[in-house]
């Protein structure tokens, strides 16, 4: 795997002998401790004796009311994480599982590279949600720019009012630190912050995931959840990709805004909403009312304080700060001594254009800290960040060894060029599409992944 994993205790449930000696040998091997059980009375007996981090439960352990059971697990260990197993690839299943508590859901048979996967995805999002309960609230917020001390001002103003807020800005400018300033600087800075990302809720899980659902609401619900408004309580709810919501469901946005208040699933007692909302898009969200893709009320609603947040080609002045900061935190990460900069590196920081915006150098500095040693020089930073640097002067950027991870420096070239082809054609993506000769849906894949967007057809707005 070419990485270590954190140490956690692993409990396997599956009726398969098989597949629990199979999977306690594997995952052991990484530095797991890995325990098996095939029956249900033994699941429960260790999940009342053991602590368990995580469980990897057969969906069919044997012939109980599977929902049931994921519910009960949930409430006797509700720190453990869940993945459930099954071999009946029904999307209905995958549903209902993720429903009633599940963390993430696998079809068998699955192999061991498989778990893995999942595991280090789960552990990933532990270390993130950590890094980011540690970091304090100006942490990625510089203001010697004069665009970003504007929003700084309007913040200062509004930032105890329970007025909504609208963010906006290209992918990667920072609107969800942007979000979590506001709230850790405001005076429900003690309540829970709560974020959705509103494109990773599936359509048919969207209202009951926002506002809960009642004992009895539909098959499998065994007792009341609170859906995210109500944990919310009188804190934060951050809205997320707020122009991804489908059409039919942003009536119900709407109407929590309008009335605030809202009603579980099953149930006709109003609840109401005390949290401020705050929303984010990197979308023109009036490009996508003229479209017929967003409500119109709902935008008025959403637009009360708008903070645009520029891309980082246009905050020169916050670049050095925000490079440092990045360049101080990997080096407490790795357990590194801060290295000597060298003047080819700050070079190459400032003459970069950045299109992928506060992530993209995030993700910059990182890999350059890994890589150096005493120098943190040009060398250590991606490949496409000196090849552009060069082209944009006129000359032949030196060639670089090919390096060992040979997935690593095919993404690298990918990005490259899709970038070039993004360039050639002022950002439209069915155009640069076409000359790429993958699809528009490629496209995006690719453009998402390397945390940015472009122009939609003829649009003169980035997303």
């Amino acid at each position: 795997m070419g990485e270590t994993l954190t140490m956690k205790r692993i409990l396997v449930a599956d009726h398969s002998e098989i597949a629990n000696r199979m999977f306690c040998a594997g995952l052991s091997k990484y530095g797991f401790s890995v325990s098996a059980v095939s029956t249900t009375e033994e699941l429960i007996h260790k999940c009342t004796t053991e602590e368990i981090d995580m469980l990897l439960l057969d969906l069919y352990l044997e012939q109980t009311s599977q929902m049931d059971q994921i519910h009960y697990l949930r409430e006797l260990c509700p720190e453990m994480y869940l993945i459930v197993m099954s071999d009946e690839p029904d999307i209905s299943s995958a549903v209902q599982t993720m429903k009633n508590g599940a963390d993430d859901f696998i079809e068998k048979p699955c192999d061991l590279d498989t778990i893995l996967k999942k595991i280090r995805e789960l552990l990933k999002n532990e270390r993130e949600l950590k890094k980011e309960t540690k970091q304090p609230a100006d942490e990625i917020l510089p203001a010697a720019d004069r665009a970003v001390q504007k929003i700084e001002e309007v913040v200062a103003k509004v930032k105890d009012y329970p007025t909504t807020i609208l963010i906006t800005g290209e992918s990667g400018t920072g609107k969800t630190m942007l979000a979590k300033r506001i709230h850790k600087t405001s005076v429900r800075k003690d309540r829970p912050f709560v974020h959705v990302n509103c494109s990773a809720i599936p359509a048919e899980l969207f209202v009951s995931e926002l506002f809960g659902y009642e004992k009895g609401a539909f098959t499998g619900a065994i007792r009341m959840k609170p859906g995210k408004f109500e944990a919310a309580g009188e804190g934060t709810i951050f809205l997320d990709e707020i122009g991804l919501v489908p059409f039919h469901l942003q009536s119900k946005l709407l109407n929590v805004l309008q009335e605030r208040s809202f009603e579980r699933v099953g149930g006709n007692e109003p609840i109401v909403m005390k949290a401020r909302v705050i929303a984010a898009t990197n979308a023109n969200l009036e490009q996508c009312v003229e479209n017929g893709t967003f409500r119109r009320d709902l935008y008025y609603r959403l637009n009360v304080i708008q903070l645009e947040m520029p891309p980082l080609r246009y905050r020169r002045a916050d670049l050095k700060t925000l490079t440092e900061k990045f360049i101080k935190r990997f080096c407490e990460s790795f357990g590194k001594p801060v290295p000597e900069i060298t003047a080819d590196f700050w070079k190459t920081v400032n003459q970069y254009n950045w299109p992928g915006n506060i992530r993209e150098l995030e993700n910059a500095i990182e890999s350059a800290v890994a890589l150096c040693g005493d120098q943190l020089s040009a060398d250590c930073l991606p490949l496409r960040v000196g090849q552009v640097r060069a082209e944009e002067r006129g000359e032949e950027y030196p060639k670089k060894e090919v390096p060992h991870n040979l997935k690593l420096y095919l993404k690298q070239q990918e990005d490259a060029i899709i970038q070039e082809a993004l360039d050639k054609f002022n950002g439209r993506k069915e155009k640069a599409a076409q000359y790429l000769g993958i699809s528009d849906r490629t496209l995006r894949y690719k453009l998402s992944n390397m945390g940015k967007t472009g122009k939609d057809n003829d649009s003169e707005e980035l997303e």
